[in-house]
C-alpha cells in the first residue's frame, strides 16, 4: 500500500511516499481503505520535533484522523465492510498514523459517516470536534454559561463555537476583520478583535468575565484577565508540552485544566455527538484542499505558514 512518511525529523521535505504492507485487523479493530487523511498541526509538530515519534514504525506515519470505508472488520468489532467511517488515530501508536491507503483503528475510535457528508470532507472533522468536546467537558461547562475562545478561526476553533452553541453554552470569540464575519456564522455570540488586547475586549463583552477560557492560540497569561474569579482556564496543549507558555501561579481562584485529547478516545458518546451533529447541519467540515500524497510537503508547509482555515486533506481515494 501506499503511505506518507519520513524517517529522520526535519522539515516538510522529509516526507515521501513509501510502499508498505497491509495491515490487519485483530479482534475489536477495523481496516479502513482511507480515502482522506487530515493534515493538522500537531502532525507538523511530531514531524519536526526529535524522538516524537520514537515509539512508533519506521518510516514514521503521521495523521490524527481519517475517513474511508470499512475494508476488513475484526471478530467483535461493532462495523462491517462497506461501512463510510471517520476515525480519530493516534500517530504515536507503534503502527502510527493515518497517511496510508489503509489504516488498522480501535473500534471505538470510529463512527459512521452520516449520509450526504463526502469521506474527504468527513476526514476534517473528528479530531477537531474531539478536541472541542474534551474542552467542554474538561472545563465543566453547561447550558448558559459563557466561554472565551482565542484562535476562533481556525479548524479547531470553528469546531469548538459550533459544538458549543449545539449545547447551548455562549462564546466570546476573536477574530481578524476578515475573519469576523465568518467567526459569527460558526455561532461566536460575540466577537472582538484579535491582538494583545483579547483580554480586555473580551471582558468589555462579558463584564463579569468569561467562566472559562480556551486558548487555541496559546497565548496564555496575556488572555487570564479575560476570566472571572473562580473560572477555568484550559490551552490547546497539556501545561508544558512544546508551544506552550509558562503560566504564573493560578490568580483569583481560577483552575488552570490542561487536558489531552488521546485521553478522550474511545469516548464513543462523544463520536457519536458528533457524527449527529455533522448529519444535522450543526457542525461544518472545513476542507482547505484536497492533494494527492506527494503533495504532502506543500500541505505541510501551507499549514506551518499560517493563515490556513481549514485542514488540507491527502487523497488516498
Amino acid at each position: 500500500m501506499r503511505a506518507v512518511g519520513f524517517t529522520e525529523h526535519g522539515g516538510p521535505e522529509v516526507l515521501a511516499v513509501v510502499e508498505l504492507p497491509e495491515p490487519e485487523p485483530g479482534p475489536g479493530e477495523i481496516r479502513v481503505r482511507v480515502h482522506g487523511a487530515a493534515v493538522n498541526p500537531a502532525d507538523t509538530l511530531l514531524r519536526s520535533l526529535p524522538g516524537a515519534m520514537a515509539a512508533t514504525a519506521r518510516p514514521h506515519l503521521l495523521g490524527m484522523d481519517l475517513a474511508g470505508v470499512v475494508d476488513k472488520a475484526g471478530p467483535g468489532a461493532p462495523f462491517a465492510a462497506g461501512d463510510r467511517v471517520m476515525s480519530v488515530v493516534l500517530p504515536v501508536r507503534h503502527a502510527g498514523g493515518a497517511y496510508a491507503e489503509y489504516v488498522v483503528v480501535p473500534a471505538e475510535w470510529a463512527v459512521v459517516v452520516p449520509a450526504g457528508i463526502a469521506l474527504h470532507e468527513a476526514a476534517t472533522v473528528p479530531m477537531n470536534a474531539l478536541t472541542a468536546l474534551a474542552a467542554i467537558e474538561t472545563m465543566q461547562l453547561k447550558e448558559g454559561d459563557v466561554a472565551g475562545v482565542t484562535g476562533a478561526a481556525g479548524a479547531f476553533g470553528g469546531s469548538f463555537l459550533q459544538l458549543a452553541a449545539a449545547r447551548g453554552i455562549r462564546t466570546v470569540a476573536d477574530a481578524a476583520p476578515q475573519d469576523e464575519g465568518p467567526v459569527q456564522g460558526l455561532g461566536a455570540t460575540w466577537t472582538v478583535p484579535r491582538g494583545p488586547e483579547v483580554a480586555a475586549r473580551m471582558r468589555e463583552a462579558v463584564p463579569d468575565g468569561v467562566d472559562a477560557l480556551l486558548d487555541g492560540a496559546l497565548l496564555g497569561a496575556d488572555v487570564l484577565g479575560a476570566v472571572r474569579d473562580g473560572g477555568a482556564y484550559a490551552g490547546l496543549r497539556k501545561l508544558g508540552e512544546p508551544g506552550t507558555k509558562p503560566l504564573p501561579p493560578a490568580p483569583r481562584g481560577i483552575s488552570y485544566r490542561g487536558f489531552g485529547v488521546h485521553d478522550w478516545f474511545g469516548r464513543t458518546d462523544l463520536m457519536a455527538e458528533i457524527a449527529a451533529a455533522l448529519g444535522a447541519g450543526r457542525l461544518s467540515p472545513r476542507v482547505a484542499g484536497i492533494v494527492p500524497p506527494e503533495q504532502a510537503p506543500r500541505a505541510h508547509a501551507a499549514l506551518e505558514a499560517g493563515g490556513t482555515r481549514g485542514r488540507y486533506v491527502l487523497d488516498f481515494s
